[in-house]
């Protein structure tokens, strides 16, 4: 799921913070494992990532209230629950877009990344479980691969591949291959792959609010790093990465796609940006599921008490002596040397898939219409995993013409915004960055009395909170 560090050390007490390790910048300055001594083994390139990962799994952000409680099963079965009766209660819209509804994928890596190992197959047959029909890869670029020509490209099984790559805050679509520059700068690499033909969105905004390029075609507006920034009071209770073993794992198990949407938080600082960066650059909002399929652990009980740490790819990453902590001593009773103590896998494909995406309105399945529904911004972003939001519409009114998410219309004195869910919600109309009505319901008819950028919001409400459910693509009244 997470880009891993190149490099780093452990110590024998705490995490050093690396320059580009996004979590760890979110979370920790000197994460103190107390009572633990753990061994550095030399081929164990991931080790600090897979336990910041899992900290932060139980550590995202939440609207009200801290993960911990969202992680805790009495809370995980409500949500479960609230998200099995969203499915009986869904309808499909009576309000027509014209356009077929395809969910795809942006942000993927594969095994021609350096931080990943997924196969295409794997990757097709995760899209196909979660009904993903496009998915838009984002590998690193490398000296021995042209991301392009070597890319995973063209429609197989119903599932749409088209290459791309992640490098310096970009995530860039070129439609022919293009020289890597060795001292690029960010506008240098937008003006580089637009002159093939492509398109670049802005990523990790988390990291960039203050970035203002010409010719991006979008920017993400959500990204699972920026769920891991509000949320750094539960690290009293995470110091130990036992907590991994018997607090993570017992709710994946049980509940894996909520305990998953643990991470989920309300993008408010990417939706500040965006909407101050709309009115000159009209940016396409997409979602990014930045999905590698490399963040697991499995311990292996070893010789004379010892616990033998692996990622997700077999790598050994530490080794923990339960001589010196008794706490590890639980995991080994009634094993022997060479049993599995503990395995699981935080970032499946899958799951990650299931969680969000964004949607493209579209009339057929190619690389050209792709491009043309995201430069239009005929898209909206939505967490799947709540239920099925397919067929949602969001389109301005005005006589007989209706015009779709994206579009340029003029202000008229019929002019009226029009929206429809597959469930009842809360619908917020958002205009130059600040919400101006909400109202519940599956649908929403709103007049328009002065010109400016509308999109809308839709909110479920689950037992403890409500959670954003669709973020759509403005109407650009004039």
């Amino acid at each position: 799921m997470f880009d891993s560090p190149n490099a780093y050390d452990v110590d024998e007490v705490w995490f050093r913070q690396e320059p580009r390790l996004p979590i760890a910048q979110s979370f920790f300055r000197k994460t103190e494992l107390q009572a633990m001594t753990i061994q550095h083994s030399t081929n164990s390139p991931r080790w600090r990532a897979v336990v910041l990962m899992a900290l932060c799994l139980i550590s995202g952000g939440i609207c009200h209230g801290d993960a911990l409680e969202r992680m805790q099963m009495q809370v995980l079965e409500a949500t479960h629950n609230a998200v099995q009766q969203f499915q009986l209660d869904r309808q499909n819209v009576s309000l027509q877009s014209g356009y077929n509804d395809v969910r795809a994928l942006l942000h993927i890596h594969s095994h021609l990344s350096h931080d990943s190992v997924g196969t295409p197959e794997e990757i097709r047959q995760a899209a196909i479980e979660a009904g993903v029909q496009v998915v838009m890869f984002t590998n690193h670029p490398a000296d021995d691969y042209d991301y392009i020509k070597d890319g995973h490209r063209g429609l197989e099984d119903g599932v749409l591949f088209i290459p791309g790559a992640e490098e310096k805050g970009l995530l860039a679509f070129p439609q022919r291959s293009v020289e890597r520059l060795p001292d690029f700068t960010p506008q240098d690499k937008v003006d580089t792959v637009r002159a093939a033909d492509g398109q670049v969105y802005l990523s990790h905004l988390e990291e960039r609010m203050d970035w203002e390029l010409k010719g991006l075609a979008g920017t993400e507006i959500y990204n699972i790093h920026a769920d891991f920034k509000d949320e750094p009071g539960l690290l009293q209770a995470l110091r130990n990465p036992l907590t991994l073993m018997t607090v993570i794992a017992p709710a994946i198990h049980r509940f894996p796609q909520e305990a998953f949407a643990a991470l989920q938080d309300y993008p408010a600082d990417y939706l500040r940006r965006w909407d101050e960066l709309n009115p000159k650059h009209r940016l396409t909002g997409i979602s990014a599921n930045d999905a590698h399929q490399n963040t697991g652990i499995k311990a292996v009980v070893g010789e004379k008490g010892m616990l033998l740490i692996y990622d997700a790819t077999g790598d050994e990453l530490a080794k923990l002596d339960s001589n010196k902590n008794a706490a590890l001593k639980l995991f080994l009773v009634g094993r022997k040397a060479g049993d599995v103590a503990f395995d699981v896998q935080l970032d499946p494909y899958v799951r990650s898939f299931r969680h969000v995406s964004t949607h493209l309105l579209m009339h057929t399945l190619d690389e050209a219409a792709v491009r043309e529904s995201l430069a239009a911004g005929r898209a909206y972003v939505a967490f799947d995993w709540m239920c099925d939001p397919t067929g949602f519409v969001f389109q301005a009114v005005s006589g007989d013409q209706n015009r779709p998410m994206g579009a340029d219309v003029t202000l008229t004195d019929d002019l009226t915004l029009k929206s429809e869910a597959p469930l009842n919600g809360t619908f917020k109309v958002i205009r130059n960055g600040h919400e101006i009505h909400h109202s519940r319901g599956r649908g929403l008819s709103f007049p328009v009395t002065e010109s400016g950028i509308y999109r809308i919001e839709v909110w479920l409400n689950f037992p403890d909170e409500p959670r954003i459910w669709i973020l759509s693509n403005p109407i650009y009244v004039r």
